[in-house]
């Protein structure tokens, strides 16, 4: 039995050390665009950009998002708000703030077409509309400095880019939110290299609802929303899309440039996950088991040989647990999550595995219910290629 404790402490403390160390390597090499060098003023003859925002029953925060992209300091740019069938005033709301603004043009979508998910299609009008060369696709529910937009577009400008994505910030009202949130940024280090994204060669690729910044030219390439009709995590999509187009993609970071708040409290972020974990697992039981089998030997074996191994078999273990440690202190500029968290990946791993679950289940007996509309699950198993 020591043996077996000494194997498996030795996997854990070997796979841990590799994340961390590669992590530490790879996220000094992303772009803060906070800092003085990206402090660019816009050129005259700066490209327009064309921003564009779906929202559903948004009414608690689409104000306040209107509001701070319609004060960006960029010179040339216009903001298309789709509300797309909202029950409450989300609508009302978008038309005031339009008719005190020339910037803002508004489409309201009151019956939703066959094979089309409600946001892919606001998505999609939003850009059949635009009249930018770059396309700026965000959520209702994000809010934005002042000079966010500049930073980004001298950033995708001076390096030549396609496709760039700026991480949010996060907020935060309850600590079971910081608990789900600080764990991913650990147990996503198997998943995804965000400092490699910009590399052609690698698998990586990268998307965020809330800021997808691309060129027109790119947008279009790649078969424009028209191409992710049954999308149900679009922001991932389009970035796996112009990644395999061969187009220019990479990913910055930004403190307090582009914030959002995610869901509210623990069991929130449980009821989020729940809407789309199965369909980033693309509908598959396979992926659903062996994902919840490599996060529970991954983030719960190095305590639990911690506890039951003997003497000095407890030692890769203790690597192990030292190395998940220093990924939370690594994220801690990111996140502005306290490392101390650290102790909380356990929790965070049960309800991660939780939310992974009462996806699949809830999709499988229902179908996808998104912003309250049913679809068949049938139709995303067929566009996601199974059959």
């Amino acid at each position: 039995m020591e043996t077996l404790f000494w194997v498996t402490g030795g996997l854990l403390a070997l796979l841990w050390t590799w994340r961390s160390l590669d992590t530490a390597f790879g996220l000094p090499r992303i772009a803060d665009i906070t800092q003085p060098q990206w402090d660019l003023a816009a050129a005259p003859a700066a490209p327009r950009l064309t921003v564009i925002v779906p929202a559903r029953n948004e009414e608690r925060d689409i104000e306040a998002c209107l509001t701070s992209l319609l004060a960006l300091d960029y010179p040339d740019f216009e903001v298309i708000a789709i509300n797309d069938r909202s029950t409450d005033s989300t609508g009302a709301i978008m038309d005031r703030l339009a008719a005190g603004s020339p910037r803002l043009k508004v489409i309201h979508v009151n019956d939703l077409p066959s094979g089309w998910m409600g946001k892919t299609h606001a998505m999609w009008l939003g850009g059949r509309e635009a009249t930018g060369e770059l396309l700026l696709f965000t959520d209702g529910d994000t809010f934005f400095r002042a000079d966010s937009v500049r930073r980004a577009v001298a950033c995708l400008r001076q390096r030549g880019l396609d496709h760039l994505v700026l991480f949010p910030t996060m907020l935060f009202k309850y600590a079971g939110e910081k608990v789900i949130v600080s764990f991913f940024h650990a147990a996503l280090s198997f998943a995804h290299r965000p400092w490699k994204v910009s590399d052609p060669k690698a698998y990586d690729h990268v998307g965020v609802g809330a800021f997808n910044l691309v060129r027109r030219a790119a947008y279009e390439a790649i078969g424009s929303y028209s191409a992710m009709r049954l999308e149900v995590i679009d922001d991932l999509r389009l970035g796996k899309l112009i990644k395999d187009h061969g187009f220019r993609q990479d990913v910055v970071f930004g403190l307090d440039l582009v914030r959002i708040h995610w869901a509210t409290g623990a069991l929130g972020v449980v009821r989020t996950l729940s809407k789309n974990t199965f369909a980033i697992l693309r509908f598959s039981w396979t992926l659903v088991i062996g994902g919840s089998i490599g996060i529970a030997f991954l983030s719960l074996g190095p305590l639990a040989g911690l506890i039951f191994a003997s003497a000095w078999a407890k030692l890769p273990f203790a690597i192990a647990l030292a190395a998940m440690a220093s990924l939370y202190v690594q994220a801690r500029p990111v996140t502005t999550i306290s490392p101390w968290y650290f102790f909380a990946h356990p929790l965070g791993a049960c309800l991660s595995l939780y939310a992974i679950w009462r996806s699949a289940w809830q999709t499988s007996r229902r179908g996808v219910v998104w912003r309250g509309t049913s679809y068949s699950l049938d139709l995303f198993r067929k566009a996601a290629g199974k059959d």
